[in-house]
């Protein structure tokens, strides 16, 4: 028997014997040592048997030996079988390692284009053990400790005894188009319901955080629970963006996928007017083409809405989703309140002549879109009823949030008033800022003229299916507990309460929150009492946090209005960069901001100014940068959030696609002893991955953690390195030159192209990094060996950081 050996005290070789036919070999691998043992008929079969195990060895992310014990199991005097214990000492070249000289599987590459999408979601699991999520995300972490032995992939599947599906209501949709389906919603007989579930329920509970996977899992059932609804809701709003940012999945596929799984009830989604569903303005032909794309991947309902309900930007978005050929449906943002006539300027008169102005766009239905649960059922009642007989032909759809808990009642009074269609969530994700309960309004008009038609029995079901999602959930929870009738004084959109909530801890004035919505309605008069929805919703909070923060009051705002430092988005506001809101800018406040920083306001529509983009220039440079894979929808992501679609596509490089993760693995961390598995390729027959968590190593003196799994029985090593060890030992030291070579400019390492040890020449790549929205490989500034490197895939750098040490060989 023979036995290799290698560790921190040099290399040796003992011989046991000659001419037996067993043979083992010990890799070490950073310290750690693994045994393997190869047996053949002869010392030569048994030699070429270990030879093909070590180059097939897959171990990732850290330093081995095995090149060196392959130069030993290839020397021609070993091959002999008869060696004393001075051979690599009289030998000394078995020592120069290169490992481009074996054969190893290319996803033991470095440069990351080559590296397996396994590789990388083992990485995404190890940087979550060792870190957690960044505070970005908004989860609790007190929250998050998942038993990953609990199954949570469970799908809703429908009783055997269901009735095969007749199509739905989209099937009216599809034969007789956005006109066709408006005539059949005014002469159906009940109300009809639009389920939040999917969109503005999640949004308002959760800040948004809902994944696809959860929606796919009861997309089928849903057909067939909602099929008499009219329409789910299910895209648009900032589930868009959000998508990207935080969840890292492509907000298209979400849609296409549900689109698949749900043939027979009508998607909706809420369409920003100018702002498609960014918190901007976009060139008329992302608008234009963004619609296109939307209504070709799935969409059929374009709710279209402006946060000023200024008509110029509002018809931007209707001619866009009409020329789409998508069902239109023109939203009146509510404010005030119609049945007291001290609200001011948002009486029913306004309400009135902004639907005659929609309704003369083309619309194909009007909608009352209630952001923050004004709507008293007296308020329904008059306007529902008003706008019914100024326009029997157009069907009516009402929108509310449930904070101050009057919702259903309002739902109910707006059904009996005329309304067409209510929004509702499923029981579980209802009440407080989301939606009024499906359940209550389909109990309570069961059996009336306004039955919704739809089967309870089905619900049931559904309703459970949520409850469990809600509590994987938990760490987005807001923490309200109950309604909040004072809505009806701060006037907070249900979808923004939850954020502003947690902008608020952020911010340290969680203690204040009392205040802040005090101060939200004070924001709101000295901005001039405006409609408050994405994005002018934004504006109003800012400023109510500056003034909680600066412990301003609204006197004192405007009095001081040429030296604060107000948040851009009130500057923005007040340039006119949104619209121009109900009445006019506040003129006081808007001549100091403008005047005092040299600026002036925006004529007009704000994007009608705007050149035309140049998509064939996008994908040209998208491609360059990520590769031919890039579609069109890649190309309108980007246009619409460049950095956020950058940062994404930066965070797949090193991590991989993470939607393939079940949730609970998503969100909570692995410990020690912790076994999953892993279905990589669903839609390919499959590919399930079973991965445990060993160890998690103690941090050495640069921070880095090896975190020890078992794939399929392998084992694997991933170094990553210990933000909070970096952070507190300050270890993250610039580059002195001489040998040490530093970050160019700030960035995300997203490749290692050579490890310690390696020999190099000076121009060779040593690592990519990824920045200013482009990939830079950092070349060697000298030959030599690489003594250290300071970085782990996935760390983030600053300008001159350490990176890479070389010595010279001279």
């Amino acid at each position: 028997m023979i036995s290799l050996y290698r560790h921190s005290a040099g290399a040796g070789i003992r011989v046991d014997g000659v001419g037996y036919s067993g043979l083992t070999i010990t890799p070490y691998f950073d310290s750690m040592i693994v045994k393997y043992i190869a047996k053949g008929s002869n010392f030569a079969e048994t030699v070429a048997r270990m030879k093909r195990v070590l180059i097939e060895c897959r171990i990732r992310g850290v330093k081995t030996n095995i090149p060196f014990l392959l130069n030993v199991l290839t020397h021609p005097e070993f091959e002999t079988g008869i060696v004393t214990t001075g051979f690599i000492d009289e030998n000394p070249g078995l020592k120069q390692i290169s490992e481009s000289k074996w054969n190893f599987a290319s996803d033991e590459q470095s440069d990351q284009r080559k590296v397996g999408e396994k590789e990388r979601l083992i990485r995404y699991l190890a940087n979550l053990a060792v870190n957690g999520h960044p505070p970005e995300l908004g989860a609790d972490p007190t929250k998050i400790n998942f038993d990953h032995s609990v199954d949570t992939t469970k799908i809703l599947t429908l009783p055997e005894d269901t009735p095969a599906s007749t199509g739905g209501m989209r099937k009216i949709l599809l034969a007789e188009g956005p006109e066709g389906y408006a005539k059949a919603v005014r002469e159906h007989k009940g109300l009809l319901l639009m389920d939040t579930t999917w969109r503005d329920a999640h949004q308002s509970l959760l800040a948004t955080r809902m994944r696809t996977k959860e929606l796919e899992r009861c997309a089928e059932y849903t057909n067939t629970a909602l099929a008499n609804a009219f329409s789910l809701e299910m895209w648009g709003g900032a589930t868009f963006d959000v998508a990207m940012r935080f969840l890292h999945e492509c907000p298209w596929e979400r849609l296409e996928s549900l689109r698949e799984k749900v043939p027979d009830v009508p998607f909706q989604m809420l369409l920003r007017g100018a702002n498609a569903v960014g918190y901007t303005n976009y060139p008329d032909n992302v608008v234009h083409k963004f619609c296109q794309q939307a209504k070709a991947s799935g969409v059929d309902i374009f709710r279209c809405f402006d946060s000023l309900n200024y008509l110029e930007n509002l018809k931007l978005g209707v001619d866009a989703a009409g020329s789409a050929g998508g069902f239109v449906e023109g939203a009146m943002s509510y404010t005030g309140n119609v049945a007291d006539p001290t609200k001011g300027k948002y009486n029913l008169e306004y309400y009135m002549k902004l639907a005659d102005e929609l309704v003369d766009m083309g619309v194909h239905s009007l909608a009352i879109k209630d952001m923050a649960g004004l709507l008293t059922p007296k308020a329904t009642t008059m306007l529902v009823g008003a706008l019914r007989e100024q326009h029997p032909n157009t069907p009516i759809h009402v929108h509310t949030h449930d904070t101050p808990g009057s919702g259903v009642a309002s739902m109910i009074a707006a059904a009996q008033a005329g309304a067409d269609v209510v929004d509702v969530a499923t029981d579980a994700m209802s009440g407080l800022t989301s939606q009024p309960s499906m359940g209550a309004i389909v109990s309570m008009l069961q059996g009336t003229e306004e039955d919704t038609n739809i089967d309870k029995s089905l619900l049931g079901p559904l309703n459970t299916y949520w409850e469990n999602v809600r509590n994987l959930y938990l760490p987005f929870e807001s923490g309200q507990l109950s309604g909040s009738s004072d809505v009806y004084e701060n006037e907070i959109p249900g979808g923004q309460y939850t954020n502003l909530l947690f902008q608020s801890r952020q911010l340290g004035l969680t203690d204040k929150w009392p205040e802040i919505k005090r101060k939200y309605a004070k924001a709101n008069i000295v901005l001039g009492d405006i409609p408050k929805v994405t994005p002018s919703s934004k504006v109003v909070g800012d400023l109510a946090q500056f003034m909680v923060s600066q412990d301003l009051d609204a006197t004192q705002v405007v009095a001081q209005a040429e030296t604060l430092a107000f948040p851009e988005s009130v500057v923005q506001y007040l340039r006119g960069e949104i619209g121009i809101p109900p009445g006019g800018f506040p003129e006081q406040l808007r001549e100091k901001v403008l005047s005092s920083r040299g600026l002036e306001g925006v004529d007009g529509r704000p994007g009608a100014s705007l050149p035309d983009y140049d998509f064939d220039q996008a994908e040209k440079l998208l491609k360059d940068k990520y590769g031919s894979f890039i579609t069109d929808k890649d190309v309108l992501s980007h246009a619409l959030y460049p950095n956020v679609f950058s940062e994404w596509k930066e965070f797949e490089s090193v991590y991989g696609k993470v939607s393939k993760l079940a949730t609970d693995l998503f969100l909570s961390p692995m410990k020690e002893g912790d076994e999953v598995d892993i279905e990589l390729r669903p839609r390919r027959g499959g590919q399930r991955v079973i991965v445990k968590l060993v160890s998690i190593g103690a941090p050495r003196e640069d921070g880095t953690r090896t975190v020890t799994f078992e794939v399929n029985g392998e084992r694997w090593f991933m170094p990553v390195t210990d933000q909070n060890v970096v952070q507190d030992a300050d270890i993250r030291r610039k580059a002195s030159g001489d040998g040490e070579i530093g970050s160019p400019m700030p960035g995300v390492i997203v490749g290692l192209k050579v490890k310690e040890g390696d020999v190099i020449q000076e121009g060779e790549a040593l690592l990519t990094l990824s920045a200013m929205k482009m990939e830079t490989v950092i070349p060697a500034t000298s030959s030599g060996v690489v003594k250290h490197i300071a970085v782990n895939v996935g760390d983030k750098v600053e300008g001159d950081d350490l990176l890479v040490e070389i010595e010279s060989e001279e």
